[in-house]
Parts: structure tokens; sequence; C-alpha cells
């Protein structure tokens, strides 16, 4: 049996907010062993995120944060599973946008230890590309699941509705840059990164105003 491991794969949808459409690809993680897994974000495609689960138990589907396009799959996915939705409460309105007759099925937590093949995923509660957007940082793994808080380059976008540019800074600097260097920071599109790669370029974000 092979050890706790970090699986991926890309699904292709849309992201709409504040009147606009997108078509964009998301990171969806499953982080677990032969067993037991949870999944990071299902967007979009819940055939093709069952189908990477295989077999395995699900035993939760982490939001980590209630923009469309990171959970348009995950009521679908849960019913198909029985796995349970979890998300902060503070993005519960963007979450009503999406899904207004399915509410999650529970709340995360700042501080928070979730728990997938015995190894331990933290819940950072890192506001600023939405209010409830949180981080995962599951140390034995040397991993950081940022959501679309933090990419290969700088922060998440804050430039529309219940986005904050100061805030999302403030939540980068205070909660994850503090993390070893050598974390990987696993995205919710596009490549991935490292703490110690982002972490000298602060203060040209604040400058150039992300």
């Amino acid at each position: 049996m092979a050890g706790a491991r970090i699986g991926h794969l890309v699904t292709t949808g849309t992201f709409s907010l504040d009147g606009g459409t997108w078509e964009v690809d998301n990171n969806v993680w499953i982080v677990g062993d032969d067993t037991e897994v949870i999944v990071i974000d299902a967007a979009h495609d819940a055939d093709a995120i069952a189908a990477a689960i295989g077999d395995r138990r699900l035993t939760a589907i982490v939001c980590t944060h209630a923009h469309d396009d990171h959970i348009d799959a995950a009521p679908a996915l849960a019913a198909r599973t029985g796995a349970p939705v979890l998300l902060h409460p503070d993005d519960l309105p963007l979450w009503k946008q999406t899904h207004p007759d399915r509410d999650p099925d529970g709340e995360l937590a700042d501080g928070q230890v979730l728990t997938a093949a015995g190894v331990e995923l933290t819940v950072l509660h890192t506001p600023g590309h939405a209010p409830g957007a949180v981080c995962l940082y599951a140390p034995t793994l040397a991993a950081l699941f940022s959501g679309d808080t933090l990419f290969a380059g700088g922060p998440g976008a804050t430039g529309r509705s219940y986005s904050h540019f100061p805030t999302i800074v403030d939540s980068i600097r205070d909660r994850l840059l503090s993390l070893p260097g050598d974390t990987v920071v696993h995205t919710g599109h596009g490549g991935t990164t490292t703490i110690a790669t982002e972490a000298p370029h602060l203060q040209e974000w604040i400058d150039r105003g992300f």
C-alpha cells in the first residue's frame, strides 16, 4: 500500500461574478492514500473527480473559498460519495449565489485540523480574495494548498466583489510567509511555487497593488 500523497487533476469550466463570465482551468487536489482521501476544491466535473478518487473513501470535500469555479461540482460529488462539503462561514453569501438551495454540510474554522490517511491539514483563514478564503497546511507533506490566496508570482485577484487587496496582503504576510521556505504551494490555478520563492516579493506586490 502506498503512503499518503498528493493527487492532482485539472478541470475546465467557467467562473462567473459581477456580471462577467470567463473560461478557467482549475486545480483539484486529492490528498490521501490508497484507502481514504479528501478533495480540495471540487471544480467543474464531479465525474472526473470521482474517477480520480476511484474506490477510495472520500472523507471531506474542502472548499478553499466559494467562487463558483471552486464549488460548482461539490454538491454532486457529495451526493455520489456521501462526503460532507466544508466551507468557512464567511463565504456563505458567495456560496448562495451558486447553490441557493443547498447549504454546506459543515464549517471550517481557523486552526481546525482535518485528517486524511494520517496526514494533518491545518485550516488557515486567509481572507482577502474572498471573506472566507482558507488555505490548508500539511507540514508532513511540506505542502500548502492555497486556493486563490497565493499563486506563483503573487496574490490572488482582489478586483471583484467580496475581495480586498490590503486584507489579502495581510493574510499572506501574517499566515503564509512565516511557513518553512521549502513548503510547496499548491495553487487553485496554474503551477506550484514555494514559500521561499514568493516571500521576497511582498513589498513588490504592495507597491504594484495587485
